[in-house]
């Protein structure tokens, strides 16, 4: 196998590290935030701050879902490997640029020469399995040792210490092994425990957005006007993000598993399930579980119909796939709808419509494009509809900070001391308990509004 170097465009704007000040979910800036030269908690949504940490969760989270496919891809042979390592690659440059954005230009070239290198130890550590090779797996587990160690340097110096070289060695390999546990199982036929790992390697990676966009904003205040990472809005949003992000990945995932007749087919389709059942049981956890049955139909029954899509495309029945997409066009209305209603008309259904529309058509050309063999079309799709879930999180989570601003007005949680996430269980048990309660406010909102019709539940 060999990583080639991929030149799908997916420009990163300065822009998005160093924003305007936020604007509310009516278009009004300054309408929902308080003071930051006063000392107050911001209620925005959309920070200079925050706006850094989403850019580099959003990174850093699609890295691992790739690096997981991209050896998936690897160790089968498949014939989109080159599609995926180019992704993956693509990901790096994004990644750099953002670095490079901060630090400079030099320090860019220097922080992607030290990360690609843990990319192409992976892919040895494929190699390798592949041959059983074992002495080649030590050598490539070794060589990744001495990365982590290597990267934790350059991070600590970055940041002027902020990063503790300790602490950054200790969530970096979190990292590798989350992606080697992942990647062991799935070659041992343990498919649960793969996207468990997969699942996991994701999450951990919101983790360590957090603590580097926190370091990068304490160094350089100024450069972000003084707004926080960690208040409870900017928590709000990267929770969302990280649902809605992982939902697509997850889609697209189990779509190509779907219609190849993989073995792992039921456990990407569970993970899935998964992504959908914590937004679910959390809304019951406050609501009852009548709530998060009713919001649940309405979210799974979309995935529902993309399944159906899936086994029309392998069935070759051109009116069952007609009647999926037809199905799917009755869906985004009805959650347009449905949105519209919860938040009063901060969300408006037609623009939800048209967002949904985007999602939709992501996915059915990422799957198409995979079934056709089109392989140059399918990445580039999967990375958009990847990134766009960014932009519904953001949407929503501005929404709700709009509507029920008193549940947003705590101090920070204050920044995790360990480095790049190195116990991401604690941390995100937090942020998952303010996100779920607060979404578990929208739901009730959301059923006091609109009475949800019947609608099939796929699992």
């Amino acid at each position: 196998m060999k990583m080639k170097k991929s030149y799908l465009a997916v420009p990163l704007s300065a822009a998005l590290l160093i924003p305007a000040a936020g604007v509310s979910a009516h278009g009004h800036e300054d309408h929902n935030k308080m003071s930051h030269s006063s000392g107050k908690v911001s209620l925005d949504v959309s920070s200079p701050a925050s706006d850094l940490r989403a850019t580099l969760d959003q990174l850093l989270s699609e890295h691992a879902y790739l690096a997981v496919v991209a050896m998936q891809k690897g160790i089968d042979g498949k014939k989109d490997f080159d599609q995926a390592a180019a992704a993956l690659n693509q990901n790096t440059d994004d990644l750099s640029a953002a670095v490079g954005s901060v630090y400079g230009d030099e320090a860019g070239e220097a922080f992607k020469k030290i990360w690609s290198s843990h990319i192409g130890y992976f892919v040895d550590y494929v190699k390798a399995t592949g041959a059983k090779d074992e002495d080649a797996k030590q050598k490539a587990l070794k060589e990744l040792d001495e990365y982590r160690v290597e990267q934790a340097a350059f991070l600590d110096k970055a940041t002027e210490g902020r990063l503790k070289a300790a602490d950054l060695e200790a969530g970096l390999k979190v990292h590798i092994t989350q992606l080697l546990t992942s990647f062991d199982s799935y070659v041992a036929g343990d498919y649960d425990a793969a996207y468990s790992n997969m699942r996991k390697a994701i999450e951990h990676m919101y983790m360590v957005g957090e603590g580097l966009s926190g370091a990068i904003v304490t160094q350089y205040p100024d450069k972000f006007k003084n707004t926080k990472v960690d208040t409870p809005a900017a928590d709000l949003r990267a929770g969302l993000n990280r649902n809605f992000s992982e939902h697509a990945a997850l889609a697209v995932l189990a779509m190509q598993k779907g219609i190849d007749g993989a073995k792992d087919f039921d456990a990407a389709a569970g993970a899935l399930n998964e992504n959908t059942e914590d937004l679910s049981a959390s809304i019951g956890s406050v609501y009852g579980s009548e709530a998060a049955q009713q919001f649940k139909k309405i979210w799974s029954s979309h995935i529902g119909y993309f399944v159906d899509y899936v086994k029309a495309t392998g069935a070759k029945d051109d009116q069952a796939r007609d009647m999926a997409v037809k199905e799917l066009d009755e869906y985004r209305v009805e959650q347009a709808a449905f949105l519209d209603a919860a938040t009063e008309g901060r969300l408006k259904s037609k623009d939800l419509e048209e967002g949904l529309k985007v999602h939709i058509d992501q996915l059915l050309l990422a799957f198409n494009s995979y079934n056709e063999k089109d392989y140059d079309k399918t990445y580039p799709a999967i990375r958009e509809a990847y990134g766009h879930m960014y932009g519904v999180g953001e949407g929503t989570a501005t929404a709700i900070v709009d509507q029920f601003p008193d549940k947003f007005k705590g101090a920070p949680a204050g920044m995790p001391n360990t480095g790049l996430g190195g116990t991401a269980e604690s941390q995100s048990s937090t942020s998952n308990g303010i996100l779920w309660s607060l979404l578990g406010i929208a739901a009730a909102s959301i059923l006091g509004f609109f009475g949800l019709r019947g609608r099939r539940s796929q699992q």
